[in-house]
């Protein structure tokens, strides 16, 4: 079945409201090329913005993707260096698309290590997109689930000493509230390439109940096909998220 089919018949079933990519595999993708390892981490660029077009084509509300961890910053300088700058170059090359597309820009990280260049890049397209309403673009920037998780207890546990809250009243929903991206619905389909399987210290609370699709395809590699075809295989699954299926299963 050709490309455009396989979407038309993605569209007559329920796809991802929340699709979260791990985009693993750039590194060895330039090395497999003789190539240096900035080169893999450019031509990754060019597969966000298939996989961003995709996505709205697909209804997908957000697409949320890992661009940079927290541990990342231990890698070499020049290649850190590179990659700070790939937020600038994207949103240069491609926001005037994205806002013609409806595409709204976020970011879910912290931006007090990000050099000056890249965070101008992402608020100047977080400003120039934000009357959008269609695809939620968000990038997860200097970004690490424990980091996350850690700074909301403080804060919890600031509030909770000034008497905002009992510790009766906490639940879910509480503590929710003090994630950086609360208002995000929790992923329905996590992407990881390049043959990995593991989540890398990426949305651990969020995950709890995501349906997982691995595959050994390099990112730079990763084609609309492959994402085509993490929609089908999730639309096979039953989400039970813990109960039994209507059969008993």
């Amino acid at each position: 079945m050709q490309l455009e089919d396989r979407i038309k018949a993605c569209l007559q079933h329920e796809v991802p409201k929340h699709m979260a990519i791990i985009m693993d595999g750039n590194g060895r993708w330039a090395k497999k090329r003789g190539l240096p390892r900035i080169a893999g981490h450019h031509e990754g660029m060019k597969m966000v913005r298939k996989a961003t077009k995709l996505a709205n084509r697909l209804g997908i509300d957000v697409l949320t993707l890992y661009a940079f961890s927290t541990e990342n910053w231990t890698r070499p300088k020049p290649e850190v260096e590179y990659i700070m700058k790939l937020p600038e170059q994207f949103l240069t090359t491609y926001l005037p698309e994205l806002v013609e597309e409806n595409v709204k820009v976020d970011m879910m990280g912290t931006k007090d290590r990000l050099p000056f260049h890249t965070k101008v890049a992402i608020e100047k397209a977080m400003e120039d997109t934000k009357e959008n309403n269609g695809l939620l673009l968000n990038f997860a920037l200097n970004y690490g689930s424990r980091s996350e998780l850690i700074c909301a207890m403080q804060q919890m546990l600031r509030d909770h000493e000034q008497g905002v809250f009992n510790a009766h009243q906490v639940d879910e929903d509480t503590f929710r509230s003090y994630l950086l991206k609360p208002d995000l619905p929790d992923p329905d389909l996590l992407i990881r390439t390049s043959g990995e399987i593991r989540l890398s210290n990426f949305m651990l609370w969020q995950l709890a109940y995501t349906e997982f699709y691995f595959t050994d395809v390099l990112w730079p590699d990763f084609t609309e096909e492959h994402f085509v075809e993490a929609v089908e295989a999730y639309q096979k699954r039953s989400r039970r998220y813990g109960g039994v299926r209507n059969d008993g299963g």
